[in-house]
């Protein structure tokens, strides 16, 4: 810890920091950095009112005494990086109210830009009650949001060593991964391992064809023949080691997920969900899990899965309650548009940019919805026609995110009919092809008539 020292300030400061309306008299700001932090208490509250601690946890730990011995309450930081969350954990597990600040709210600093001086403009905007704190889950959604991104990574990780796989395949010209659907199947994993091993034969290596396999012996043998490198062949070896070695760690950590999971509090224990609609492929065990958690099957909304649903439990959690209504928690995933008007003029009505991964997950589940013959699907359809694709999917994953805010605020399974009546949407369609074909000189009559009574 060391102290700063701070030029006399004149008496017009001295009046200026008098008439403040302060609101939270006990609120500290803190700027944070890799190496040093600082700190701004009210100058009431110790005769160096701001100070710098090291990074380390023995100097959190100073600072959090500090704080405490200066009868702080709550305390601002901005959001830098990840430097903020070993700080973060142990301000909160002293008691002290943590708000964290976007940093876009606090950019503003009057005067010179130095650390100092950001820790009291921080210290000055959350006393008088101009900051608004970010959301954070609690800890236990928190637990299983880190493993889940974790998981996330080791996917990624292994679909890059997946990649390379079939590079060296595509370098010694042998096409298995043309041959069947996914290389990471029965029949694929069973050719790479005898390849491996030292087979060559390519009528040989097809015997090893799965029975529920689509291709031929024949067609998979012809697509078999290679020019055998052993740089390629090493390659290949090493990269399905690599690949398998990160399916491994992929079942840990999903065993370690669940093991997160289930000390969350359950919602419902003895309901059980409907069965899944049949087009829908989905973990039946994750599916049912996840209905404990929610109350509700999320599952049943269009466009939704059991992974986006999965993302949606480790990012918010299952109570929204820190979202007073639907457009709180659309605006926060950044799918709302941000309204700039200025002299009664609009500037702009954009999408805030920003890199929620609940946001894209429920665009990703909005993209999926562009050939659904459901209600949903027939707006993403007519949105697409009016903004572009683009536009459309953003205004459809705000449409599901209010959706799944009211299925979970109010533990309310999903109702397709409150998304419009189908004859009308029927109606609708048949008006719009009608009027086109007038325009074009023709006239629509139905195949069948309907019988006047």
């Amino acid at each position: 810890m060391s102290k700063i020292n701070r030029p006399a300030s004149n008496k017009k400061k001295d009046a200026a920091k008098r008439i403040r309306p302060v609101t939270r008299p006990d609120a500290a700001g803190i700027d944070l950095a890799a190496l040093v932090h600082y700190v701004a208490v009210p100058p009431d509250r110790d005769p160096q009112p701001v100070q710098s601690f090291g990074t380390q946890t023995a100097d959190l730990h100073k600072l959090a005494d500090w704080l405490v011995a200066c009868r702080i309450k709550t305390v601002a930081m901005e959001a830098t990086g990840v430097y903020w969350v070993p700080l973060y954990q142990i301000l909160e597990d002293r008691g002290l109210e943590v708000c964290l600040v976007n940093a876009r709210h606090a950019k503003n600093v009057p005067g010179r830009k130095t650390d100092v001086l950001d820790c009291e403009w921080l210290q000055y905007l959350h006393s008088v009650g101009l900051l608004n704190a970010s959301f954070r889950p609690p800890a236990p959604i928190c637990a299983v949001r880190a493993l889940v991104r974790h998981r996330d990574s080791l996917v990624q990780t292994g679909c890059e060593h997946l990649l390379r796989i079939q590079k060296a395949l595509d370098q010694m010209n042998v096409q298995v991964h043309h041959a069947v659907s996914d290389i990471t199947g029965m029949t694929g994993l069973a050719i790479l391992e005898a390849i491996l091993n030292g087979e060559r034969d390519p009528q040989k290596l097809a015997q090893l064809r799965d029975p529920r396999c689509k291709k031929t012996q024949s067609e998979i043998a012809a697509a078999l023949h290679g020019d055998w490198r052993p740089e390629h062949l090493f390659t290949l070896r090493q990269s399905l080691a690599a690949w398998r070695y990160h399916q491994t760690l992929i079942t840990e950590c999903e065993a370690e997920l669940k093991k997160q999971m289930d000390t969350l509090a359950d919602q419902t224990k003895d309901a059980v969900p409907a069965k899944a609609k049949p087009d829908q492929r989905c973990d039946e065990t994750l599916r049912h899990h996840l209905f404990r958690k929610f109350g509700v099957d999320l599952t049943t909304a269009d466009g939704m899965n059991t992974q986006t649903a999965l993302v949606l439990l480790s990012e918010v959690g299952t109570d929204l309650r820190k979202f007073a209504t639907a457009d709180h928690f659309a605006s926060w995933l950044c799918l709302s548009p941000d309204n700039r008007v200025s002299g009664g003029r609009r500037l702009s009505v954009a999408t805030r940019t920003g890199a929620n991964r609940l946001a894209t997950a429920l665009r990703l589940a909005a993209r999926s919805l562009h050939r659904s013959q459901t209600a949903l699907g027939d707006w993403y359809r007519r949105m697409k026609a009016k903004l572009g694709s683009a536009g459309a999917i953003t205004a459809t994953a705000h449409k599901l995110a209010r959706i799944l805010w009211a299925m979970i605020k109010h533990r309310r399974p999903f109702d397709r009919a409150r998304l419009g009546n189908p004859e009308l949407r029927q109606q609708r369609r048949e008006n719009a092809l009608r009027r086109a074909a007038k325009e074009l000189g023709y006239l629509l009559q139905p195949i069948h008539p309907v019988p006047v009574s």
